[in-house]
């Protein structure tokens, strides 16, 4: 059976989102049981979800003793979910913090098939599906526990819900209210997700269409009476009780601390020229990037078409004031990307392409294949070691190989197929980098590796044998906090000195040693060096040095 005859039938009703969504899981999983805690917004919402769980506060957001007002609640919502069915707060397992962004990247991929289905038909909506699911970008955000992957979630629904009553408005199939419930649900969710994002993305696809259409008709059957006050009772209980809570502190701190500064400048020395979003698709929309010279030019030519107006009317607003933006990271443009994919399968499935689209596609498939490879390469040549090499290669051949392998078949005037290969070996490279490589340059993580040594001391303050805090002179990260344990002293080496008096155990970096050894000598204390780990704090790019130190030991009763 050809390959478009496979994609043919297993498009068929809920196949095609449902297999979307299973490309999404199988990317996204590897990493989700795997890589450990993050630094530094995972384990900043990892750990604010935690003490949620511990301190029974589902309103207000801290990070320790300090309010966290950047976000809104949702995603807590969300993991204190999971890890109460799976896991809980004292075990510290970040896969069950993780789970939420999985489930989210499904979501998104399903919502992609599902949306595209009723402009392209269900085959192409199954390929766009599939694209999405596998990029990089969002199957990277499948296994980091934060807000993106079930914000392009959210989005997306809230998307291919439009997208389905724009279809019936141009001679589609008939919507009814589960269309409508699932648009408000979807748009409702990443309010409560990530405030405005979800809603400004929303937004500005149904001003572009009302204003390139010069007519929004179909717009006014969204149902607005029900809807409205659906989206309200999702998000205005936890708004008000928020603003009661914190006395108004949130909005203040999040619009003005948060919010305005990106608007404003590079907040965080997260600033960079517009096109930087443009440049870094090229890697992170891999391995579907062949098809991108193929999708623009099909965007261009085919924008009379509902199909193809509505993708680009989701995409081009958006993408434009993301570049913008003086502040860019690189997940800003995410709930944008099944747009995206929705133009690389549309192209990937009309079998029209030039010569030069197929020249240019192998191009930039073979450049951020290697590209990847060599990143990789650097990565092990950095922090590998001997027993790496095997991780390394293999993940550098099928990283390559997707690149190469869609290249070549692309030239032979193969797309569709030339995209499922690339696909396949992307994910399976993604997944090899995620849980074969990355977890094994022990060097980045500096947190896991100074948890594992109280651990085998058992100091940890969990384990029931050492009392709590353990105290941190020099080293700040979010992941030592929540691998340590809410109580974590983040203070300088004379409480590191303090903790030891108090027979607890103590971590301190190495600029910090001279001041620790000065504290502990004044307090009399002789602390036992139980082990030293060296690394790289990647957040700031600094060499970092951390000693653990247990208590004194106590005296052995001697017999009479």
């Amino acid at each position: 059976m050809s390959l478009d005859a496979l994609i043919e039938r297993w498009s068929r009703g809920w196949r095609g989102p449902a297999l979307a969504a299973l490309v999404a899981f199988l990317a996204g999983l590897p990493g989700v049981f795997a890589v450990p805690p993050l630094d530094r917004d995972e384990s900043r919402f990892a750990q604010a979800t935690a003490q949620m769980l511990e301190q029974e506060d589902f309103v207000v957001i801290r990070f320790q003793d300090q309010p966290r007002f950047k976000k809104p609640v949702g995603i807590h919502w969300l993991q204190a979910a999971s890890v109460s069915t799976f896991s809980d707060p004292e075990t510290r397992a970040i896969w069950a913090y993780r789970l939420p962004s999985l489930l989210g990247a499904m979501l998104a991929a399903a919502a992609c098939a599902w949306g595209a289905a009723a402009l392209f038909g269900a085959p192409t909506g199954l390929v766009a599906g599939a694209v999405l699911g596998a990029t990089f970008l969002l199957s990277t955000e499948a296994f980091i526990a934060k807000t993106d992957a079930v914000l392009c979630g959210t989005t997306t629904l809230a998307i291919a819900a439009l997208a389905r009553m724009y279809a019936e408005a141009n001679g589609g199939a008939p919507t009814g209210r589960l269309t409508r419930l699932l648009f408000w649900l979807g748009l409702s969710t990443a309010v409560l997700v990530k405030g405005p994002v979800g809603l400004l993305v929303v937004a500005l696809t149904a001003l572009s269409l009302w204003a390139w259409d010069r007519k929004g008709g179909w717009l006014t059957r969204l149902g607005w009476g029900w809807g409205v006050i659906l989206f309200f009772a999702i998000v205005g209980p936890w708004a008000g009780a928020v603003t009661v809570a914190t006395d108004g502190g949130f909005w203040s701190t999040a619009i003005a601390g948060d919010l305005a500064p990106k608007l404003a400048g590079g907040q965080e020395t997260h600033g960079a020229p517009p096109g930087y979003h443009t440049i870094a698709l090229l890697l992170l929309f891999f391995p579907a990037t062949l098809m991108l010279p193929a999708a623009l030019m099909l965007g261009w030519q085919g924008r009379v078409e509902p199909g193809i107006r509505f993708a680009l009317a989701w995409l081009v607003p958006s993408w434009l004031l993301f570049e913008l933006m003086p502040t860019k990271l690189v997940h800003y443009t995410l709930p944008t990307y099944g747009a995206l994919a929705w133009l690389v399968a549309a192209a990937a499935m009309s079998k029209r392409m030039s010569p030069r689209l197929r020249v240019a596609g192998a191009g930039v498939s073979a450049f951020a294949g290697v590209l990847l490879a060599a990143g990789v390469a650097y990565l092990f040549k950095e922090y590998g070691e001997g027993s790496d090499l095997f991780a390394t290669i293999l993940t550098a051949l099928l990283l390559a190989g997707a690149g190469l392998a869609g290249a070549i078949l692309l030239l032979r005037s193969v797309p569709l197929t030339a995209l499922a290969v690339a696909l396949g070996l992307g994910v399976l490279g993604h997944g090899a980098l995620a849980a074969g490589l990355a977890p094994r340059l022990e060097p980045l993580w500096l947190s896991a590796r100074t948890e594992a040594v109280l651990a085998k001391a058992r100091l940890l303050p969990r384990q029931g044998i050492t009392p709590a805090p353990v105290a941190v002179a020099g080293y700040a990260e979010p992941s030592l906090v929540f691998a340590l344990g809410t109580p974590t002293d983040l203070g300088g080496p004379v409480e590191a000195a303090t903790a030891l008096a108090d027979a607890r155990p103590a971590v301190v970096e190495a600029r910090e040693q001279a001041a620790f050894e000065a504290a502990v000598k004044a307090l009399g204390v002789k602390p036992r060096l139980i082990g030293t780990v060296n690394g790289l704090d990647y957040s700031n790019g600094d060499k970092t040095t951390l000693r653990v130190y247990a208590p004194p030991a106590e005296p052995k009763e001697t017999s009479r």
